[in-house]
C-alpha cells in the first residue's frame, strides 16, 4: 500500500490538493496529514479526490469544531484524530503526531513500524533505534505549502511511502501553486 504523507499546509488548499493528486497518480491509497492543517476549507479540494485523509492537529490548531463537523460529512474520507493518531494501514502500525520530539520518543518504543511528524518544515526520512533493539522509520514530510522550508525557493515537499517495501521518498511538489 502506498501512502501520501504531508504536513504544515497552514490553510493553503492548492498545494495540499496538488500533493494529494500527485500521490494518487503514483498509487497512494491514503493520506496522512501531520498537523498544522488549520481550517476546513484547506481540505475541500483534497477530499474531492476521493482517498481517505487522516489528520492530527499541530500547534496551529485552527477551528477544531469545524474539522470534526467536516469529518461527519465526508463518509469516512476525512478522519480527524485530534492531537495524535495510531493507525494500521497496509498491515503496518503507524503513529502520527505533529511535534518532532514526540515523534522521536514514540519511534523509540518499539511499538510502531512508522512514526510521522511535522512542525519543523524540514523534510527528513530516517531510522530510529528502539528499546527492543530494532529500528523504526521516522519521517517528516516538511511543509506541503513550502512555508519556511529550507532553501532559496522554499519548495513545498511531501513524502510518498510504500508500506509494503517500507520505502519513503521525499517529493518536491511538481504542480505550480499560486498560494505559496
Amino acid at each position: 500500500m502506498k501512502i501520501c504523507i504531508v504536513s504544515d499546509s497552514h490553510d493553503r488548499a492548492e498545494p495540499l490538493a496538488a500533493a494529494v493528486a500527485e500521490a494518487q497518480a503514483a498509487g497512494a491509497q491514503a493520506v496522512i496529514h501531520c498537523g498544522d492543517l488549520i481550517g476546513v476549507n484547506t481540505l475541500r479540494a483534497s477530499i474531492k479526490l476521493g482517498i481517505p485523509i487522516h489528520a492530527v492537529h499541530g500547534n496551529n490548531i485552527g477551528d477544531v469544531a469545524a474539522l470534526y463537523r467536516m469529518m461527519e460529512k465526508t463518509g469516512g474520507l476525512f478522519i480527524y484524530h485530534g492531537q495524535e493518531a495510531v493507525l494500521e494501514l497496509g498491515g503496518r502500525k503507524i503513529f502520527v503526531t505533529h511535534m518532532p520530539h514526540h515523534g522521536q520518543a514514540f519511534a523509540c518504543t518499539g511499538d510502531y513500524d512508522l512514526v510521522c511528524h511535522g512542525h519543523s518544515h524540514t523534510a527528513h526520512v530516517g531510522m530510529q533505534a528502539n528499546v527492543n533493539g530494532g529500528r523504526c522509520w521516522l519521517v517528516n514530510p516538511g511543509s506541503v505549502a513550502g512555508i519556511d522550508a529550507p532553501g532559496v525557493d522554499a519548495t513545498p515537499t511531501w513524502i510518498l511511502g510504500d508500506l509494503e517495501r517500507m520505502n519513503f521518498e521525499i517529493r518536491m511538489l511538481q504542480q505550480p501553486t499560486s498560494e505559496v
